[in-house]
């Protein structure tokens, strides 16, 4: 019988000078220090100084007294595998990528190797910053940019959050839309915790066979799970949503196929749109 791994979550203030975060992780937790290693890489190893909280990745960091350190050990989660995102579009300020299924957005308090921003950290060869401006769910896939400079996250974050920027989604669902629906075009008009959400939803096409509609779907608002909400509460959830309705072996079913804005830097409209292929786009 396997034992499945534990996860540690040790929290130390330092009291003693001269010892690295790496050697005292390892005498506090009980964890060994190269798996705190690989920990300290992937962006689960943590520093606070002051009011100010970072990922700690230096191995040989040196901490003082007060400072505190935090191991969020998860040995599955630190081994699992990210699939690799394909940048689209590279503005300088900002990029435009694919993210595949099951990559997050960002981190968490246990890793960051998991998640769209690290690795579009990782893969310019001359060092950038990331902000992320919006998200997908990990279960989704599609178009999603990353800002590069602080000025551009905060106007991208702006027009994001004054509904500026188009978002078109490709989406699968289970049932007859035009049936349930009794149109070929709806709005939905349905707040989600409290707050207003609005999404249009067209019909492309209808598979008699498998009785699924593939939907364009654009959405005026950005509320948590929105779409997938919207289409449940009209009786034709999005295949492969374990969460509103049932998993299937082809995933969520998801797609953020369209962006559509301003451009911060050229100030003209832009629009990048995700081919059939997924991982392509034209912009």
């Amino acid at each position: 019988m396997s034992v499945k791994p534990t996860s540690v979550d040790c929290h130390v203030t330092v009291s003693t000078p001269g010892l690295s975060a790496l050697e005292i992780l390892a005498s506090e937790s009980g964890v060994s220090k190269q798996k705190i290693k690989d920990a300290m890489s992937k962006g689960a190893v943590w520093l606070s100084r002051g009011k100010k909280t970072q990922r700690l990745r230096r191995v040989k960091f040196m901490p003082v007294p007060s400072d505190k350190l935090r191991l969020c050990f998860d040995p599955q989660l630190l081994a699992l595998v990210p699939p690799t995102p394909t940048l689209i579009a590279d503005s300088q300020g900002y990029s435009v990528w694919y993210k595949p299924a099951m990559l997050l957005s960002q981190g968490s308090i246990w890793g960051d190797h998991c998640s769209l921003l690290r690795l579009v950290e990782q893969y310019f060869q001359q060092k950038r910053r990331v902000f992320l401006v919006h998200r997908l769910d990990r279960e989704a896939c599609g178009l999603i940019l990353v800002a590069h400079q602080p000025q551009v996250a905060a106007q991208l974050s702006a027009m994001f959050q004054d509904h500026r920027v188009s978002k078109h989604y490709e989406v699968l669902v289970t049932g007859n839309f035009s049936e349930t629906a009794g149109l070929q075009e709806v709005t939905v008009d349905l707040p989600i915790d409290g707050k207003q959400a609005v999404s249009h939803l067209t019909l492309k096409h209808f598979d008699v066979e498998r009785q699924e509609s593939l939907l364009e779907v654009s959405i005026e608002t950005g509320r948590k799970h929105q779409i997938r909400k919207h289409c449940a509460s009209l009786g034709l959830p999005v295949v492969g949503d374990a969460r509103y309705a049932s998993a299937d072996q082809r995933g969520l079913q998801l797609k953020a196929c369209r962006l559509e804005f301003v451009c911060p830097i050229k100030k003209q409209v832009v629009s990048y749109t995700l081919d059939e292929n997924a991982g392509k786009a034209s912009g």
